[in-house]
């Protein structure tokens, strides 16, 4: 007797495949991706065009946008409105970016505080004061390591999130962030420097958005959910014993004679 369940194996195929395709969704979010694109613009965005409103005898060479942002920076609501919307995309990206570690997403929350806690206490007409620069650094210690705590120790992982790929990246983002501290002391490249390294660390978590959305499903899934579908072996006639090979009426007159 063949089961209802043997004659209908096509229906597995798409609860299946529909839960892998969730899954795979989960890691990160449609709009964290967007608000992850959206830091590096804002920030560039905000300081060229807030280096063009500066006064000529401002050198963006040597000027932060801490400066721009502060109280001697002119029309310095564009700086400053440019850091509180990347500390916002910060907050929005941690929220959607479900694909890495807890600790990952508490440190881009911690960034994201940080680029408030910058744009909100700006740095006076000289000198800077001890908040401002308490959260600067906070701010620039947690972004530069973020890609560390953002590796995936999952069997599947993008390479850009694997072990060497995320301890390449942590090396080049505090590499910038020595460079940065030297010339805050002895340098005069001060404004280009903090301009690299700001760009580029806020571009990570976009490019890390991108390889989680972009991922397929691992190996392992797929080994799996062709095991569940496979389709069940049917009982047959056997293939051994003193019955084999002969027909029904010979096996009744075989038993009729025991």
């Amino acid at each position: 007797m063949v089961h209802v369940e043997h004659l209908r194996p096509a229906s597995a195929p798409t609860a299946v495949s529909s839960g892998l395709a969730g899954g795979s969704n989960r890691a990160v979010r449609e709009w964290a991706v967007v608000s992850a694109g959206l830091a590096p613009v804002l920030l560039t965005g905000a300081y060229l065009v807030a280096d063009i409103l500066q006064r000529a005898s401002d050198s963006p060479v040597r000027q932060t946008m801490s400066a721009m942002a502060g109280q001697a920076g002119t029309d310095r609501w564009i700086m400053t409105g440019g850091i509180f919307l990347v500390a916002g995309c910060y907050l929005v990206t941690a929220a959607g970016l479900t694909g890495v570690r807890t600790s990952a997403r508490v440190l881009l929350i911690v960034a994201g505080l940080a680029g408030i806690g910058i744009a909100a206490s700006p740095e006076p007409a000289s000198g800077s004061t001890p908040r401002h620069l308490a959260w600067t650094v906070l701010g620039a210690v947690t972004i530069a390591v973020w890609p560390a705590f953002a590796a995936r120790r999952a069997p599947w992982r993008p390479p850009v999130l694997n072990a060497c790929g995320s301890a390449a990246v942590t090396t080049v983002f505090v590499v910038l962030l020595g460079w940065l501290f030297i010339e805050t002391h002895a340098g005069s490249l001060l404004g280009v420097v903090e301009r690299l390294t700001a760009s580029v660390q806020t571009s990570w978590p976009f490019i890390v958005a991108v390889a989680l959305r972009r991922g397929r499903t691992p190996d392992v899934s797929a080994r799996h959910v062709r095991g569940q579908l496979r389709t069940p072996r049917r009982p047959g006639p056997r293939c051994c014993g003193p019955d084999f090979g002969l027909d029904e009426s010979s096996r009744m007159r075989k038993r009729t004679s025991r």
